[in-house]
């Protein structure tokens, strides 16, 4: 069974993979998230954030990124979903940013 967390648990600069898709992502992240969208993640895995915590796996409602995390589990990563998602996120007012202008309410 892997770990999960809430957006509540998370520093607001919490580094997060976002395995959303591109127009998700550009409408509002995380400050802290580095996207990677989960049909990518297996070609990829070079990009995730050199970390020795775990890396909290985050996307729009929590089903993708609890898929995410069961894969990087079996890989050996140490992941954990995010609960609720960007869904979540916003609504526990944490702090969203858009590539371009600003950021919706997912």
């Amino acid at each position: 069974m892997s770990e999960s967390t809430t957006p509540q648990q998370l520093p607001d600069d919490a580094v997060v993979l976002d395995v959303r898709e591109q127009d998700e992502w550009d409408a509002g992240h995380a400050p802290g998230a580095v996207h990677i969208p989960l049909g990518d993640l297996p070609t990829r895995l070079d990009d995730l954030p050199p970390d020795d915590t775990t890396l909290p796996v985050i996307c729009r409602s929590g089903g993708r990124s609890s898929q995410a995390v069961a894969w990087l589990s079996q890989q050996g990563f140490d992941v954990a979903n995010v609960d609720g998602g960007m869904r979540a996120w916003a609504s526990a007012g944490k702090p969203l940013t858009a590539d371009s202008g600003e950021p919706r309410v997912i």
